[in-house]
């Protein structure tokens, strides 16, 4: 829901650092695994309860997962690139609630496991979508940039690192929050299932 909002107010700043980057001789497929490096760190530090250094971590792995688009922008996107940063994202916001539940299971592991299937949700409707965008040449004018169609919703990266930031900074109140963002997860799969479907339905009909 914030993440298009959040591009404008941010791109200034990203296209700044990615062409420092550019000059040292980085790629964008580098910082995109750098990125996820620094996210799996954040998952082992929140799995043992240093809570401080996973925010750290976790906060600059997704400042690194914008840097790598900006930078992409500045020489040549590829397919290649923009399958290596969807994958490593899922994998990444797989782990932090785990760690979560690894960190205290008795009290997580529940509420992680509602969390992560309400991901599924969301990620299983947004890639859908962008395959058959894809196949049937559908633009998306909101997010230009994207490897992909971005189909939003009320539970976008914004909102899910914004969560990620609180149960860091409130890690006792780890299940509440879990279980709120869980229930936002599963009213934008809703709307991004019904949407989608509407949008396809109502193109010329091809073959499956």
């Amino acid at each position: 829901m914030l993440d298009r909002a959040v591009q404008k107010i941010l791109q200034p700043v990203l296209q700044a650092n990615s062409r420092v980057l550019l000059r040292l001789g980085l790629g964008a497929d580098v910082i995109t695994a750098l990125g996820f490096v620094l996210g799996m760190a954040a998952a082992v530090a929140i799995a043992h309860q240093s809570w401080a250094w996973g925010l750290g971590l976790l906060l600059a792995s997704r400042w690194l997962d914008g840097l790598d688009g900006a930078l992409a922008r500045l020489t040549r996107p590829t397919d290649a690139g923009g399958f290596l940063d969807i994958a490593l994202d899922f994998l990444f916001y797989a782990a932090i609630p785990l760690a979560f539940a690894v960190a205290d299971p008795v009290a997580n592991a529940l509420p992680a496991a509602v969390l992560l299937a309400s991901f599924v949700g969301t990620g299983s409707s947004f890639l859908a979508f962008a395959v058959l965008a894809e196949k049937r040449q559908l633009s998306d004018t909101a997010m230009p940039g994207k490897s992909f169609y971005f189909l939003g919703g009320l539970t976008e990266a914004t909102e899910t690192l914004a969560v990620f930031v609180a149960m860091c900074w409130w890690p006792q109140h780890f299940a509440i929050l879990a279980y709120g963002f869980s229930v936002l997860c599963a009213i934008t799969t809703v709307l991004r299932v019904v949407w989608g479907y509407q949008k396809l339905k109502a193109l010329p009909s091809t073959e499956r």
